[in-house]
């Protein structure tokens, strides 16, 4: 897929989910704002509530969008004879879309009114889709392939450019400007505080100040606007790489953690769901069927 197809491809995921939110809302706002005990009466009732014709459509739809998600993109993950079925950070692009849209849908068939064990698969849900933005935060970190397979550190390394070959055949720099602009690419990470948080901030502040100080250096010297244009987009390249060098240890064991918080709420999701939807059924609700 080209970079063009993949942008149409998110922008379509994007407004699909946007058009859906403001539907919904804007349908069912009057409904969901009328107290409890009015409802009964509110024209939109026999539509808007869970057992309704559309509450209870948005309950199945929501639930076969999750498990869909969920199953498509770990049968691509884990199986190496889908390997070939697409790129898999374009499976999870898809995985993100449906358990976003489907708990969205869930959300309006409990017509904002959930209690008793429902009450746990729905925050759970909650609790699902908030560590996955999470997790999605952590998995960018990660640097990855094209295909989306994580990089190895050597990997990552063989990413780094020639920088200093760059600045040798730049024939207007002295050993002075080459000097300064090569110390800013150093990984000098290991005299910040052990605080991530606080190593965050120092380590952002410094980045800022070596690209600033290079950018001043090559102005002093006059170079070639694009000479000066390249050699400061491999000093960022070299910059974030070095980040990433330093987190990527640190990133893959975090990731780890994430998924023992991750996944066990999705599976009381789905156990209640499951429940839930066998309840439904023996007690004799059924949709539009």
């Amino acid at each position: 897929m080209s970079k063009t197809k993949h942008r149409i491809f998110l922008g379509l995921l994007i407004t699909i989910v946007a058009l859906a939110l403001v539907y919904l809302f804007y349908n069912g706002t009057s409904y969901y704002r009328t107290s409890i005990e009015e409802r009964f009466y509110h024209p939109q009732h026999v539509s808007l509530k869970p057992s309704g014709s559309l509450g209870h459509g948005m309950g199945i739809a929501g639930s076969l969008l999750m498990i869909t998600g969920m199953v498509t993109y770990m049968v691509r993950k884990r199986y190496r004879i889908f390997s070939r079925l697409g790129m898999l950070k374009h499976w999870l692009e898809f995985h993100i879309f449906l358990c976003t849209l489907g708990p969205m849908l869930v959300f309006f068939h409990t017509a904002v009114k959930f209690g008793g064990i429902v009450a746990i698969s729905f925050w759970s849900m909650v609790a699902v889709f908030l560590s996955g933005i999470i997790g999605r935060f952590i998995y960018i970190q990660i640097p990855h392939t094209v295909e989306g397979r994580e990089m190895t550190l050597n990997e990552i390394r063989e990413l780094k450019s020639d920088l200093t070959g760059a600045l040798r055949h730049s024939t207007n720099l002295d050993e002075e400007s080459y000097k300064i602009i090569t110390d800013s690419v150093k990984r000098k990470f290991e005299v910040y505080n052990k605080n991530p948080f606080i190593r965050f901030i120092k380590r952002s502040s410094d980045d800022r100040r070596s690209v600033k100080s290079v950018k001043s250096e090559l102005n002093r010297k006059k170079l070639d606007k694009y000479e000066a244009m390249s050699i400061i987009s491999l000093v960022k390249n070299d910059i974030k790489l070095n980040r990433r060098i330093d987190n990527l240890i640190r990133m893959q064991n975090l990731f780890k953690y994430w998924h023992v918080a991750h996944l066990p709420f999705a599976l009381v999701m789905l156990i209640i769901m499951v429940i839930h939807v066998a309840v439904t059924i023996v007690f004799g609700y059924r949709w539009i069927f």
